[in-house]
């Protein structure tokens, strides 16, 4: 089979306003990024017809380090539903260049279940990253510029808690020192980096409803705090209105197409496991004003992406998910049951049900939400067909939840047909019933956190650190505490240890940080050793990723 960069070049692209007419987006509101991408105005969501629109998530079993495949079933998922008839739209998050050059080497899909152009929407696309980095790091010039021109008058803060961000992994940038040599060059401080997908502004940008939206959570960032304990932000820094400017395009949603040219919605790409983990309200919505089905994933695994979608994103936007697809590999089930990842390609029954467990409980975690939930078996080249009907009965006699294998991978939309069926066939059997948050909006951030690590974990018990402790009697006093939390952990395991794989219960679930996202209106909570800046793997893809007579290479 060919790679998916080579199947990528032997599509032939429609233009991008084609795509547009295609799902009914009038041409003039249609602003070309080169012949097969766009811009669309956010203005054109119409909140009727996302309240008729059938909105479904896809999310997935515990990770593992090769993936699971969730952004190939959703968008042959999107095929599939087009090819019975369906008018579906897919919306999905952008890539991070820092994945791309490190460990995976792309995310656009794979095999012929595709978003393209994959080669730009893996690289610079519209330059979102770009904006969002910029506008990061534009607030942290400003803020050195500002204390280093007002300290003759006094003006000092206790702590400066803005980092800055680039979208690389690089560990070597993860604690820095600013401001060394002459006075001339700053104050000298201690700092660092994240990447770009944890920066707060791209959670701000994902969870925006509008431009104006945007500008008065860009004021509420926290950047430090003064010696009496309260806090300074961007509206005292009086910047707001620039740092809106440089992302005035990018709250923009981008507009592509798949393999088979359907429309598809990238916009915003947020990490699961240090953030939210989520593509922007904004462009779920546009999909949903013109698709009658919008399929789209959330990040990593159930305990980290779906959890977010519902207690993050559903809670602040009104959505709600007509259905859930869980989607589950036998390599990922043999994992979670045992099996040497050197062997998981290998037929093993015993290591297959072993690893059943941690699918039920992904399963059990989504219907407390009160989600319908199906299970899409993603097919690879080594599964056998015992295994597969061993799981095919056990989802649909013993979970008593639709099954169905999806083949977009090898046969694009129709090797979908049978989950898209499935799908249309369980939302208009069974009303979705109304979301089921974990916690309550008034209930305190260690309520929060422990509703989260023991109903969705497992946890027994949720430890936290003396700065952790420090950080929530600092959220009480700034009246804060009815914000989310968004969990920062491995997405490999259920725990905050990475090496722990299958279900594990009873156990001390540690915090050791509290990071205030006063702008995005979440507060992240830090658990185990997560970091958010990731670094490079000893052979990085990047090594891999060159121009070969004029086209690009490794990017698969």
């Amino acid at each position: 089979m060919k790679s998916d960069i080579e199947i990528a070049r032997s599509i032939e692209l429609k233009k991008i306003k084609v795509i547009a007419d295609s799902i009914g987006i009038p041409r003039e509101e249609v602003e070309n990024y080169g012949r097969y991408i766009a811009k669309i105005p956010e203005s054109l969501i119409d909140e009727e017809k996302v309240k008729q629109s059938n909105l479904i998530l896809v999310t997935a079993i515990t990770a593992t380090k090769a993936g699971i495949g969730k952004t190939t079933v959703s968008i042959g998922l999107a095929l599939g539903l087009n090819k019975i008839g369906k008018r579906a739209i897919v919306a999905l998050r952008e890539p991070s260049l820092g994945p791309c050059f490190g460990m995976k080497g792309g995310a656009a899909g794979g095999g012929y279940a595709q978003v393209l152009p994959m080669e730009k929407i893996n690289l610079h696309f519209t330059g979102d990253f770009h904006a969002i980095t910029s506008a990061h790091n534009m607030i942290s010039a400003l803020l050195d510029n500002y204390i280093y021109q007002h300290q003759s008058e006094g003006f000092a803060l206790k702590e400066v808690v803005w980092k800055r961000v680039i979208d690389v992994n690089d560990r070597s940038l993860r604690s820095i020192v600013t401001g060394l040599g002459p006075r001339t060059n700053g104050l000298t401080q201690e700092s660092g980096f994240d990447i770009t997908p944890a920066s707060e502004i791209m959670a701000i940008l994902c969870l925006s409803k509008d431009i104006d939206d945007l500008r008065r959570r860009i004021d509420n960032i926290i950047l430090g705090y003064h010696f009496d304990g309260t806090p300074f932000t961007v509206k005292d820094l009086g910047v707001s209105g620039a740092i809106t400017v440089l992302l005035k395009d990018a709250i923009h949603p981008n507009l592509v197409q798949t393999t088979e040219g359907t429309a598809a919605f990238v916009h915003g790409g947020p990490f699961a496991n240090i953030a939210h983990g989520c593509n922007s309200i904004l462009a779920t919505k546009l999909a949903m004003t013109y698709g009658d089905y919008v399929v789209t994933e959330a990040g990593f695994g159930a305990d980290l992406g779906a959890e977010k979608f519902y207690n993050i994103k559903c809670r602040k936007s009104g959505l709600q998910p007509k259905l859930t697809i869980i989607v589950a590999t036998t390599q990922g089930l043999k994992m979670h049951g045992g099996v040497s990842l050197e062997n998981i390609k290998e037929p093993n029954m015993e290591g297959l049900k072993k690893g059943f467990a941690n699918l039920d409980k992904h399963v059990s975690n989504l219907r407390s939400f009160g989600q319908t939930v199906v299970v899409a078996f993603n097919r690879f080249a080594t599964d056998v067909d015992e295994e597969v009907e061993a799981l095919r009965y056990h989802c649909e006699s013993e979970l008593g939840v639709g099954f169905a294998v999806n083949n977009a991978f090898m046969q694009g939309g129709e090797g979908a047909v049978e989950l898209a069926q499935l799908v249309v066939d369980t939302i208009e059997k069974q009303p979705a019933a109304p979301l089921s948050f974990t916690y309550a909006d008034e209930q305190s951030i260690e309520q929060k956190v422990e509703q989260v690590a023991g109903r969705i974990y497992g946890a027994s018990e949720v430890t936290y650190s003396t700065v952790a402790r420090q950080k929530l009697k600092l959220i009480k006093s700034l009246g804060i505490t009815h914000y989310p939390i968004c969990i920062a952990k491995t997405q490999y395991s259920f725990t905050a240890d990475q090496k722990l794989y299958g279900v594990h219960e009873n156990f001390e679930f540690h915090i050791r940080d509290f990071v205030i996202n006063n702008g995005a209106e979440m507060i992240v909570a830090i658990a185990g050793e997560i970091l958010r800046m990731p670094g490079l793997p000893k052979s990085p893809q990047a090594e891999r990723i060159d121009i070969v007579d004029g086209n690009i290479e490794g990017l698969s």
